[in-house]
């Protein structure tokens, strides 16, 4: 089992967050409240506050994409083989439309087969507090075989 699926499953949704941003500081700059983790699936909430604003008051478009980085990333560490190890290499977004209240982010990789080596393409979609969609991604994963030595 992934170590940060490990970590998620003692510390829970209100405290994974931030050791998060412990590990990796950057995403501590959207201050990301966990849902939901588990294989093929991973969701956050991304709170529409000021420090994530930009500056016509709506959501920031690369706050959005931190986001959307974020959940991919777990959710590929929690669902490949623990012989694997997983980098993002590629990005595409659509901005939707405008990001003004809190936003569900999630990645749905259900339909995946995790056993591939090589590029796998990650799903990614925002809803606004409407469920309207605001933002989709698909996020390129380069899948390995981990070193050992």
């Amino acid at each position: 089992m992934s170590a940060l699926y490990d970590l998620y499953r003692k510390l829970g949704n209100d405290r994974y967050g931030e050791a998060i941003g412990q590990l990796a500081p950057y995403f501590a700059t959207i201050d990301p409240q966990f849902v939901r983790l588990e294989p093929g699936y991973c969701e956050i909430v991304l709170r529409n506050t000021r420090s994530v604003h930009n500056h016509i008051g709506s959501i920031h478009a690369i706050a959005i994409c931190n986001g959307a980085e974020l959940v991919a990333g777990l959710m590929t560490d929690v669902s490949i083989p623990e012989n694997r190890r997983w980098i993002p290499v590629a990005m595409k977004v659509e901005y939707l439309a405008k990001a003004v209240t809190d936003l569900h982010i999630m990645a749905d990789g259900k339909a995946i087969d995790w056993s591939v080596l090589g590029r796998i393409s990650v799903p990614v979609e925002a809803v606004d507090a409407a469920n309207k969609k605001v933002f989709t991604a698909e996020i390129s994963m380069q899948i390995g075989e981990k070193q050992t030595g």
